[in-house]
């Protein structure tokens, strides 16, 4: 009797919270701030503009924070600390254990290829870029020296990594802004926010798409049968894109151009003119992956992402001409 007399009652004010404020009257917002060196740009539908900035304040607070830990920028950053530490055990942060745990097991997979030890070599090309010149070499076989993953032990039941030689250079570069836009994701959704898009430079992420939408609209370069590059719509939902490539940052040596992305095997700077994306459902994942089928090349690429069923997208330049590849997994048109 009284269960039945509170349950009428209960559905009146629950349907009456949805008719005041249903998901198809709520807005679209968008907002832009400079965070990890790159513009981070958020976008999603909210039910007014004070909820949606309450909501960006407490994702772009979480994006400062994660990258107190993981910048190689920041000289106190958490990264920088555990860098200058080595022979003994150091407990880290659980964000910190995680990526170096995910970067430890795609190096292991890829022999090498994708290496967050490899901060050396990157720093020697960063100068190079910088200074418009190149180097010597001596200094490069320096930095060199310093590189390996088998440097790095991790205790997952302490928590804790060990740095095997001293002055060794972390670098997360090729992972941790995906890592930043999955969990710039999970506030939002934490937040009740289920329809967004996350995009970070050339990682991206996207959640349910918007109403009456197929998902969010993002542009991917393709090349037609003239050889002609141009932008193709793909639309993502519950998925991460990531792109890498050196279409941005290089440098020209006597006509000679080497990307910002490192070969960690080599230290040199890829010299191939090649461009990956790679969609999966992390942006973790995407942007790990992206990295380190850069490194392999096309062939070995599309061999690696075959194996692990991955929808990759390659485009390389062959002389003047630009040809594009796709894994067969690749789903995205």
């Amino acid at each position: 009797m009284r269960a039945s007399v509170l349950f009428p009652g209960l559905l009146v004010l629950l349907t009456g919270c949805q008719l005041f404020n249903p998901e198809s009257k709520w807005q679209r917002f968008e907002f832009v701030e400079p965070e990890m060196g790159v513009d981070f740009h958020l976008k999603f539908h909210a039910p007014n503009q004070a909820e949606a900035e309450r909501v960006a304040k407490a994702v772009y607070a979480r994006v400062e924070y994660l990258n107190g830990i993981f910048s190689d920028y920041e000289p106190n950053s958490e990264l920088n600390r555990l860098c200058r530490g080595y022979g003994r055990p150091i407990k880290v942060s659980d964000e910190l254990f995680d990526v170096l745990s995910r970067s430890q097991k795609l190096s292991i997979q890829t022999r090498g290829a994708f290496d967050v030890t490899a901060g050396p070599s990157v720093r020697f090309w960063r100068k190079v870029r910088k200074q418009g010149e190149m180097l010597p070499l001596q200094e490069l076989r320096e930095a060199q020296s310093r590189v390996g993953f088998h440097q790095v032990k991790l205790n997952e039941r302490l928590n804790a990594v060990t740095l095997r030689v001293p002055n060794l250079q972390l670098d997360l570069g090729g992972i941790a802004k995906g890592f930043v836009v999955d969990e710039a994701m999970r506030i939002l959704k934490r937040k009740g926010i289920n329809r967004a898009f996350v995009a970070a430079s050339g990682d991206m992420l996207a959640s349910e798409a918007p109403l009456g939408k197929p998902g969010w609209k993002v542009e991917v370069r393709n090349v037609d049968q003239f050889g002609n590059i141009y932008p193709r719509a793909i639309y993502l939902c519950n998925q991460a894109l990531s792109t890498s490539g050196d279409t941005e940052q290089f440098v020209e040596i006597d006509g000679r151009r080497f990307s910002h992305i490192v070969d960690p095997r080599t230290g040199i700077g890829l010299t191939s003119r090649i461009q990956v994306s790679v969609i999966s459902g992390s942006s973790t994942v995407s942007d790990s992956y992206a990295t380190a089928i850069c490194v392999l090349g096309k062939q070995q690429g599309l061999q690696f992402a075959e194996r692990r069923k991955l929808q990759v997208l390659i485009m390389e330049m062959d002389g003047a001409t630009p040809r594009v590849s796709a894994s067969v997994n690749w789903k995205g048109w």
